[in-house]
């Protein structure tokens, strides 16, 4: 007879909670020479963080706006 082996769920369960527990932000940038681009913004704790974290990053922004990925 074969004993049987729990498997270890709280490990795997707890990381991947707290991977989707925390928010993650698209930012679409203009520059002022009217390029433009979007970003995916993680480890943002709140959307001023992802802000602060974009406008940090970048140069000759002349317009950000943020939004709460789904």
């Amino acid at each position: 007879m074969q004993a049987q082996r729990k498997r270890n769920t709280s490990r795997s369960t707890t990381a991947k909670q707290a991977e989707t527990a925390r928010p993650e932000f698209t930012a679409a940038v203009r520059y002022l020479d009217g390029r433009r681009e979007i970003f995916r913004v993680r480890f943002a704790d709140n959307m001023a963080d992802a802000r602060a974290v974009v406008l940090a990053e970048l140069d000759d922004v002349q317009s950000l706006v943020i939004a709460l990925r789904h």
